[in-house]
């Protein structure tokens, strides 16, 4: 019984009829008032109260409405919330174990991880750079192989030395490594997407291709680069190192091809010895570059390549044809005992020309440098 004399429908009906006998009440003492019309605006006078109510009871129903949603979207967030933390733990579980089985004995259960490292790369961005960093952490472990012992570069269809069964299948296993890092990367061409840093010191790698791909930093200080490497069409958003690569025994250099690639900072090549011929065509060097102390066994081509920084080729030999053609001479170039071979008809630069020395050595030299 009380909580029905509290409900504010039964008081809105006292209140409204109240008001309709006041006002119809009021209005019947004045004799120009007929009463039907006393009646008429007292109704009125009580459905304005009735109306009023309506009103505020349709007011309380939304703010009823927009807590209940309130509600419903705070649910909803922690659902999600809940859902990212299940997805993260499943995540870092399956990490784990692609990590743990990365030193397992069969080489089909690493190649398995490997894989599994590079889907969970694709599908958690967070993951991404930390995985590139685990593959290039595997190919940095010591690793020899009969066919890298004679030549950086097969000549023709010639069939490489075989190895033990362990040696071909970590070599599988180690090509699937590689492979899997260039899917990783981004397209050169791509907008709004990072660059990876990749370091590959003292790797050896066979038949690496990064071409077309964004990368931010790379180091293959003192790496073995065997067969052929193709780096063409990378751009570069990090400084590049590849010194002292190729200087070791069983860490040679095979074909290695970079054209069309563009390097937005450093790109520091001392002290690099190219066992097979290195190709820069069209490359675009916007930092500060150098080639210092570095050998070029055979062919070297930078036709149309552009310097807009530095150029170093102090005590650099060309050992075979040099195609030195440059888009348009480096604004500034360092040359110092820079050999080339006297019996080869150089392409040069103009204002660049070949000084033949009583020992019968030729180096470069510039006008006016």
């Amino acid at each position: 019984m009380k909580r029905f004399l509290r409900s504010p429908l039964l008081w809105t009906f006292v209140v409204s009829l109240v008001l309709l006998l006041a006002v119809g009440g009021w209005l019947l003492t004045d004799p120009a008032t007929s009463r039907s019309e006393a009646l008429k605006t007292g109704g009125i006078a009580g459905g304005a109260i009735v109306a009023l109510y309506a009103l505020w009871l349709n007011d309380r129903r939304r703010r009823v409405e927009e807590r209940r949603q309130e509600v419903e979207r705070q649910r909803q967030e922690l659902e999600l919330r809940r859902a990212d933390q299940d997805r993260d733990r499943i995540s870092d579980e399956r990490f784990a174990k692609a990590v743990e089985l990365l030193g397992h004995e069969a080489d089909q259960v690493r190649v398995g991880a490997l894989h599994a490292l590079a889907g969970l790369a694709r599908g958690r961005e967070i993951y991404k750079q930390t995985v590139l960093d685990i593959l290039c952490s595997y190919l940095r472990r010591p690793f020899e192989h009969p066919r890298y012992q004679d030549t950086a570069k097969r000549d023709g269809n010639t069939a490489p030395k075989e190895g033990s069964a362990e040696e071909d299948q970590e070599l599988q296993v180690r090509q699937t490594a590689q492979r899997l890092i260039g899917e990783l990367l981004p397209a050169a061409d791509s907008e709004g997407t990072p660059g990876y840093d990749l370091d590959l010191t003292g790797a050896v790698l066979e038949y690496f291709d990064l071409s077309e791909r964004k990368i931010g930093k790379l180091l293959l200080r003192y790496a073995g680069l065997y067969s052929s490497t193709n780096l063409s069409g990378c751009v570069f958003l990090g400084p590049v190192y590849l010194t002292g690569a190729g200087t070791k025994e069983k860490k040679r250099i095979g074909f290695f091809r970079c054209s069309e690639a563009r390097f937005e900072q450093r790109a520091w090549f001392s002290g690099v010895r190219f066992s097979e011929d290195v190709e820069f065509r069209d490359t675009v060097f916007a930092g500060e570059t150098s080639f210092k102390d570095s050998v070029f066994a055979k062919d070297a081509v930078f036709a149309d390549a552009e310097f807009k920084g530095t150029l170093d080729l102090r005590r650099a030999r060309f050992e075979g044809f040099g195609d030195l053609s440059f888009r348009e001479p480096p604004g500034t170039v360092s040359l110092y005992n820079t050999s080339v071979e006297p019996a080869r008809d150089h392409e040069l630069p103009s204002g660049w020309s070949v000084e033949t020395l009583p020992d019968g050595r030729a180096r470069l030299t510039v006008k006016d440098l």
